[in-house]
């Protein structure tokens, strides 16, 4: 009877040479090309080891990721404005909150009807912009410049950018003083917030972005100016809202030839409309401080001109007690 005699174990094959290492045997290769590779050529990958050489090739393959499409050239730059307008309102709130007071610098320096018609104090458009009544006002409105100031800023430029928020809070300066009540004193950069607000959807809506977001935080925080009992200025945030609308369409919808020469006469017009707007409600409220003429062939004549409410004080034009004072 024979005996089967059983097979030969199998023989392993000697195990390979790395090439960037002659001296040293591996039995790992690329898990791409196939070659083998030691401890120190090998590179983890998703699955098992690949070469220093595969990797590289896979890297150079990836596409960057594009960056953000701008209107002005070049992107890239730090949104320094954004980090200066940011650090302008907070110091001055800081310089209030620990000098004189809030209250005595927003009546100084906020928007007032009466100061601006009256004494010609047209610095106060401006000023009231920086200006805010508490900490939960300041960082509001400095949250949302943060989240929205540099990509505005990339997009549009340093120098755009400086003249969008200054209009935008004009703006809103603008549209307070002229259909708020005569004791109303406003301060607060949201007339220029709401501007960016409106400027980014113009812009997104040129680069074809997506603008959910950016609208639905618009329509909230216009619903919330008009809750009843409330102190926001409404009428700064919708100023400020059209006309950063405006400007931010100056700058994305100009022609690529004379582009400069439209942006300047489209700014130039929005600037011209603040101004007739700012000088209609001053005639208004000078016809309104008019001393009434008496006519004295007819006794029985009414005297021409308007007078204010008694509760104004037509000589120091300063506020009545309780004036109302609103936050933009």
């Amino acid at each position: 009877m024979s005996q089967v005699q059983p097979p030969p174990p199998p023989v392993e094959p000697p195990p390979a040479v790395c090439p960037s290492h002659p001296d040293r045997a591996t039995r790992i290769s690329c898990t791409r090309c196939g070659r083998p590779i030691c401890n120190d050529c090998m590179v983890a990958a998703p699955v098992g080891f690949q070469c220093r050489e595969c990797v590289a090739e896979g890297s150079a393959q990836v596409t960057p990721p594009a960056p953000i499409p701008t209107m002005r050239g070049t992107a890239g730059d730090r949104p320094y404005v954004t980090y200066v307008l940011i650090g302008i309102c907070v110091a001055a709130f800081l310089i209030a909150l620990s000098g004189v007071g809030i209250s005595t610098v927003a009546g100084n320096y906020g928007m007032n009807p009466i100061a601006i018609g009256l004494d010609g104090e047209w610095y106060r458009l401006l000023t009231s912009v920086f200006l805010h009544w508490t900490i939960l006002h300041i960082g509001f409105n400095m949250l949302v410049l943060f989240m929205l100031g540099p990509t505005l800023e990339t997009v549009f430029g340093h120098v755009r950018f400086v003249i969008l928020f200054v209009l935008a809070g004009l703006g809103g300066a603008v549209a307070s003083y002229c259909f708020s009540s005569l004791g109303t004193t406003s301060v607060g950069a949201s007339g220029a917030i709401f501007g960016l607000m409106g400027a980014l959807i113009v812009a997104f809506k040129k680069l074809n972005a997506d603008i959910t977001q950016i609208v639905i935080l618009l329509g909230i925080n216009l619903v919330i100016g008009f809750i009843p009992g409330g102190s926001i200025d409404w009428r700064a945030h919708i100023g400020g809202l059209v006309v950063g609308g405006a400007v931010a369409a100056v700058f994305a919808y100009s022609p690529k030839r004379n582009n400069m020469l439209f942006q300047v006469a489209g700014i130039a017009a929005v600037v011209v409309v603040l101004a007739a707007m700012a000088g209609w409600r001053t005639a208004d409220i000078q016809s309104q401080f008019t001393e009434p003429v008496v006519t004295p062939v007819v006794a029985t004549g009414q005297p021409s001109g308007t007078l204010v409410s008694p509760g104004i004080n037509a000589r120091s034009h300063a506020p009545y007690e309780g004036a109302p004072h609103e936050s933009a």
